[in-house]
């Protein structure tokens, strides 16, 4: 345990001795002096009773702040809520950013979202709803509508005093968004400029209309490539008439990063993403169990293609040694290649050109490394079997079942996302099991056409 986590674990410790003994000034000043994301790690560890005395010590926008910092999808959140009294409740999703507040109710029934937002003032309830409407991986769903804007006429000066009540709700304050008499997105400003500029300049004067926008139905992964790209710690979200209708912040890009990244983990794993240490072993199974049997149906193709092979094998048995040395180190190639395809369609769009030049790429690379480990498995086979024509075919089997692996690994996933497909779904295990496949066809078609030569030798 670090310095960080043992100073932590203390001021749990005083935490829950304050609550069990009623201490509840104490309580809230130790309390609210913690960081928001340390106050919903102590309330994540109550039980149902203490949680209630909690919910008795803290006002609604105190409880707010530390909500906003629970992640959306935490399976305890529907059940957190429901023992709260509904005002309370809905008092405090009213509280919270409005971004973090629809990612909470997105993960509730529709009987019970209408309950909190009933709770609410209409507008902020209407609010709620329109973020509701976006797809949860769209840029209209992660922004918020907490945001600071102005129009192009008012002057500095009266922008830096209306400031003060937006840093009351907005979800940051560091970039302004300038509006023109139509309402639509013409400027942006950070708050360093606008402190900058004299008191009677107006905001359209000093704007930046060179502005970095993102359509309110971009995919995520879209909207997380702008971030990269222009280290922004926001970004306008605009509709199809370029009339500003929120913002993404840096913190939900993080997020949107971090769940892109288990995807393509999960992808290349062949597993889902969506288990969690809730399931139980059958709920589990439930979610592994179907690529598991599509790759036991593709390695019954390549059981039935040894089989096919049998009289080869019975002529030459010594060739069985060398099938899982081939098919292992072709489907390790495969892998790499399907890890740097991935990897490249996550971060980059790819024309045709650069989809043919990659390709290129990759069979080249899968050539250079096949004949280099051809030319080495040729030498270790030859010197250890003291005999050089089975280190060839086992050294040509190898060089061509990787160029093929390798391109293969580039190939589908590519294939797979100009066709609109997730491309980490040409998982890790099914590359392998596919190469397994064409590894054996090539390495017994090379064998039986120097067989006469093996055998005699």
């Amino acid at each position: 345990m670090d310095e960080n986590e043992k100073r932590l674990q203390d001021k749990f410790t005083q935490l829950k001795s304050y609550l069990d003994g009623g201490d509840k000034k104490r309580f809230r000043k130790t309390y609210l002096d913690m960081h928001f994301y340390d106050q919903s790690t102590f309330y994540l560890t109550l039980n149902k009773t203490e949680r209630v005395t909690l919910y008795s010590i803290l006002e609604p926008d105190e409880m707010g702040d530390m909500f906003d910092t629970i992640e959306d999808d935490n399976p305890e959140i529907p059940e957190l809520l429901k023992e709260m009294d509904l005002g309370y409740a809905s008092k405090m999703l009213n509280d919270m950013y409005d971004d973090n507040a629809a990612d909470v109710l997105e993960h509730l029934d529709k009987v019970d979202v209408d309950r909190f937002l009933e709770q609410m003032p209409t507008s902020d309830a209407n609010n709620l709803r329109g973020l509701l409407h976006y797809d949860t991986e769209t840029a209209g769903g992660i922004m918020t509508t907490d945001y600071v804007k102005f129009h192009e006429e008012e002057r500095a000066a009266d922008a830096i005093k209306a400031l003060k009540g937006y840093a009351q709700t907005a979800e940051t304050i560091y970039y302004l968004y300038i509006l023109d008499n139509h309402d639509d997105l013409v400027g942006v400003m950070s708050l360093r400029d606008l402190i900058l500029l004299d008191d009677n300049d107006t905001l359209g004067e000093k704007m930046n209309s060179d502005i970095i926008t993102v359509n309110v139905d971009a995919e995520q992964a879209e909207v997380a490539q702008v971030f990269r790209d222009y280290e922004f710690l926001a970004v306008p979200v605009v509709d199809h008439s370029n009339k500003l209708v929120g913002i993404v912040t840096v913190d939900d890009v993080i997020e949107v990063i971090d769940d892109e990244a288990q995807q393509d983990y999960s992808g290349l794993a062949g597993v889902s993403m969506d288990e969690t240490n809730n399931d139980g072993p059958f709920k589990a199974a439930s979610k592994r169990l179907p690529w598991l049997i599509t790759l036991l149906l593709l390695s019954m193709i390549t059981a039935t293609l040894i089989n096919h092979f049998e009289g080869l094998l019975a002529e030459a048995s010594i060739l069985a040694v060398f099938i899982s040395t081939i098919t292992g180190t072709a489907g390790n190639a495969g892998t790499q290649s399907l890890a740097v395809a991935v990897r490249r369609l996550a971060v980059e769009e790819i024309n045709r050109s650069e989809f043919l030049k990659l390709i290129g790429k990759e069979l080249l690379t899968g050539f250079v490394t096949g004949v280099v480990t051809g030319i080495s498995v040729f030498m270790l086979v030859g010197i250890w079997k003291h005999n050089f024509v089975l280190g060839m075919v086992i050294g040509l089997a190898m060089c061509a079942a990787i160029t093929v692996a390798n391109l293969a690994g580039s190939l589908i996933p590519m294939l797979m996302s100009s066709f609109g497909f997730d491309p980490a779904v040409a998982s890790g295990p099914f590359i392998s099991t596919l190469s397994d496949l064409t590894s054996v066809l090539i390495y017994f078609s090379i064998a039986g056409m120097f067989m006469q030569y093996f055998v005699a030798s």
